[in-house]
């Protein structure tokens, strides 16, 4: 392996009372250094449970697929995520390794303890810095996140901050560590657009200053397109589209993505009726056989209540995962 991160055949199900329940099937994807996945979806489609798979933070109910595969190149190391074991050793990719900026900042940050001192213990723990080392390179975070007066708010409660001021305070806290994959979960969903804005750029700068890879979650295509070097398109937890974000959004290959497009607000045509996906995304308790997206798909045809479809190349770089891509050569 010679990118950052390779995911292969990841399943998951979680135990319920009402029976097993597949959040991820059968997902493969890979990431390289210096990269951003844009990973894109509604609502129930699969995305965070992805990224929680990737720091093992999924409930003490979740199977993986005997079939799973999670590996992450790190500082020469190879590390196989699903093999990790005990505190001591997911402690090698979650806050270290692999950081995550979660959609709201106040349900992460203690509400009883500074940011500061949040930010020191971490750095503590997973660098080896003394108090007085911590504190410096974090306030040297939160200036370089753009939040003013660093020094003062480092003393602070996450309360006592704007909304904007922490989700920047929540970027310092995740890059304090230099991780090797950041995990952006939506993190432009609570924020008004000029906010949205500085933050995308930030993340821009981070690519190119630290050399992670990055993989930014939404429901926004907008977003992504603004951000992203390639998209994954989940539904029902399955990928049913990838390749390069520029690719994808001008030439999709796959109904939903077809969908997701005009669902977006077209500034050109403000009279323009907006066009949803019609229908709903089944739960997971009631996951349909054959193509997971047939029941929604105006194109659905006989056999796409049965067959599930194969992923194929349609261009370099670009797959979907639709009966109506047979016979198509990439």
């Amino acid at each position: 392996m010679s990118g950052l991160l390779s995911v292969r055949n990841l399943s998951l199900t979680f135990a319920t009372d009402e029976g097993p329940v597949t959040a991820i099937d059968d997902v493969s994807v890979e990431l390289a250094p210096g990269e951003v996945l844009g990973l894109v979806g509604e609502s129930g489609s699969g995305k965070s449970v992805l990224a929680k798979s990737l720091m093992r933070l999924n409930a003490g109910n979740a199977r993986y697929g005997a079939e799973s595969r999670m590996i992450l190149q790190a500082d020469g190391q190879e590390i196989d995520i699903l093999a990790l074991k005990g505190a001591k050793q997911l402690r090698q990719v979650r806050g270290d390794k692999i950081s995550m900026i979660f959609q709201e900042p106040m349900a992460s940050f203690a509400p009883a303890i500074t940011i500061g001192k949040q930010m020191v213990e971490q750095l503590m723990l997973h660098r080896g810095l003394t108090g007085a080392e911590a504190k410096m390179l974090s306030v040297e975070m939160l200036d370089r996140v753009g939040i003013s007066e660093a020094a003062k708010r480092f003393d602070q409660y996450a309360f006592e901050l704007s909304g904007g001021m922490r989700q920047r305070a929540m970027i310092a806290m995740a890059l304090s560590t230099k991780p090797k994959l950041l995990i952006a979960d939506e993190p432009t969903t609570a924020l008004d657009v000029t906010i949205q804005a500085q933050v995308i750029d930030l993340m821009k700068e981070i690519v190119g200053e630290f050399g992670m890879g990055i993989i930014f979650i939404t429901h926004d295509l907008g977003v992504i397109a603004q951000t992203a070097d390639r998209v994954a398109v989940m539904y029902l937890g399955r990928i049913v589209e990838e390749g390069p974000v520029r690719d994808v959004i001008r030439r999709p290959a796959h109904p939903y993505t077809q969908g997701l497009i005009n669902a977006l607000p077209k500034l050109g045509d403000l009279d323009a009726p907006l066009t949803p996906v019609p229908g709903d995304i089944p739960s997971p308790l009631e996951r349909p056989a054959g193509c997971v997206f047939h029941s929604r798909c105006p194109l659905a045809e006989p056999r796409c209540r049965v067959e599930v479809p194969l992923t194929r190349a349609m261009r370099p770089g670009h797959r979907a995962a639709c009966h109506l891509n047979e016979g198509v050569k990439a």
